[in-house]
């Protein structure tokens, strides 16, 4: 999307916009001929928002391409994901408070178990629970030094965590050390455009590594640390510049509070579990005119390929839905970032199920699923348009042209 565009058309007005993101929302039938988790939930609610809404299948990046959970986001925020690159470390950091510095390189950890032989058994140490994993981050930052580096880990939620490296002359240009696959052994940090900074990163954080291995050895599940999204801080054009909105962030990760701040949005204390969200929404209604609302445990639940507690947690938002309704919004968009399939436990280059209500609406189906979306009026399209299509909605842009 043209941003330029946004900034030159945008108008402000007491209209207010919603985006509802059900992160990993779009799935996949477990057998042939079967219905998706969205499909096969049963969503009175959004049906009923279905048969009065533009429908369509957002494609976060490009065909075939698998987001990440920032590049899936930031085509949300209407950032073009491959123009704007993100390191996911960057986003932890942001979204834990931490004052990252121009010149520090931050990486998001993953604890993770290793078998005897050297190999990964689990990405996600058995889903280690928080208090585990701020222990771990304790006997880290305890115990594993770096010459010539200043070293933070602070603990994400739990098994996330995010490392960040202080030091004059890094660069943020690292191969991840994850595999992305388990029965792989862990792979070494490199440079993926060779400098004097790269080298000199890649050196540091192979040395954490090698420290957080023998400080956790004996941690079992969780003796190893993975670390991916290497990155320095951007700059990024801010909501309010480029869309003349006042935008507020409800999310319960830390790593969409960093997407979030990063976008210039301001930073709403949620309530607890995704009721608690839709509490956090209604009490900050008069203060805001954009609300990005996140709900992680659809992505959760396909990553660990449980279909039918993604199917719950669909539902459980759908019964929550009438109380977002009853605030009136005059844009609602109602989409995930990415597609994560419990058939394949991994993100997804699918097209991701989007609905848009709002009074000026061409309705094609009377189901929020897939197939009903594919149908739809708004057809497949680049994320990176949705606010575009909010703002328009929302009789937030001024005319183009004569």
């Amino acid at each position: 999307m043209n941003l330029d565009l946004m900034r030159e058309l945008s108008v402000s007005t007491d209209s207010k916009i919603v985006l509802l993101i059900l992160d990993g929302l779009g799935g996949l039938p477990m057998e042939a001929g079967g219905r998706t988790e969205l499909e096969a939930a049963s969503t009175p609610n959004f049906d009923r928002l279905a048969a009065s809404s533009d429908l369509g299948l957002s494609r976060p990046v490009a065909a075939g391409v698998s987001p990440g959970s920032g590049p899936g986001h930031l085509a949300l925020f209407g950032y073009n994901p491959l123009e704007y690159q993100v390191g996911r470390g960057v986003l932890s950091a942001l979204g834990v408070g931490f004052d990252l510095g121009e010149s520090d390189l931050a990486a998001r950890i993953n604890f993770a178990t290793l078998d005897g032989e050297g190999k990964i058994s689990d990405r996600r140490a058995g889903r280690i629970p928080s208090e585990k994993g701020a222990e771990l981050v304790d006997l880290l930052n305890e115990n594993v030094r770096i010459d010539g580096a200043e070293v933070f880990v602070i603990h994400e939620k739990e098994y996330r965590a995010v490392v960040v490296f202080r030091a004059p002359g890094l660069s943020g240009s690292l191969s991840d050390t994850d595999p992305q696959r388990v029965g792989l052994e862990p792979l070494p940090v490199k440079p993926t455009e060779p400098s004097e900074g790269t080298e000199k990163a890649a050196s540091l954080a192979n040395a954490f590594v090698e420290g957080a291995n023998e400080v956790l050895k004996d941690q079992h599940p969780a003796n190893t640390v993975l670390l991916r999204g290497f990155g320095m801080h951007p700059a990024l054009p801010s909501f309010e510049e480029t869309y003349g909105l006042r935008a507020a962030a409800i999310a319960s990760y830390p790593m969409y509070k960093g997407l979030a701040r990063l976008a210039g949005m301001d930073l709403l204390k949620e309530g607890e579990g995704i009721s608690g969200e839709f509490d956090t929404l209604e009490a900050a209604w008069d203060d805001h005119d954009f609300f990005f609302v996140h709900v992680k445990p659809t992505d959760a639940a396909g990553e660990d390929g449980d279909f039918e507690r993604k199917r719950g947690v669909i539902e459980e938002v759908d019964g929550l839905l009438p109380r977002l309704l009853e605030l009136g919004p005059a844009a609602l968009a109602v989409t995930g970032d990415h597609a994560t399939p419990a058939k394949m436990k991994s993100h997804s280059w699918h097209g991701v199920p989007f609905l848009l209500r709002s009074p000026y609406t061409l309705p094609t189906a009377e189901t929020f699923g897939e197939r009903a979306c594919a149908g739809g009026s708004l057809g497949a399209f680049p994320a990176e348009e949705i606010m575009g299509l909010l703002m328009g909605h929302a009789l937030k842009l001024n005319r183009y042209g004569a």
